[in-house]
């Protein structure tokens, strides 16, 4: 499981958590957890595309450098 997935789970357990909240500061309380661990999820996914950009960035100036240095 990748953090992305942990931190949409956890939202959806906070979000339930919500639902059945009966007082009203425990619900906000569990939306605001909601909105922080989906906070998180959009950041980790944007971290993972980052990477992913970068690694394949790299892969492609290693292939330039091979093709140069085989010529």
């Amino acid at each position: 499981m990748s953090a992305h997935e942990f931190y949409l789970e956890r939202a959806a357990e906070a979000r339930a958590g919500a639902s059945a909240a009966i007082l009203h500061n425990v619900r906000d309380r569990w939306l605001r957890s909601e909105a922080t661990w989906t906070e998180m999820a959009a950041r980790s996914e944007r971290g993972e595309k980052m990477r992913d950009k970068l690694s394949a960035d790299k892969a492609s100036e290693r292939a330039a450098l091979q093709r140069r240095t085989q010529s």
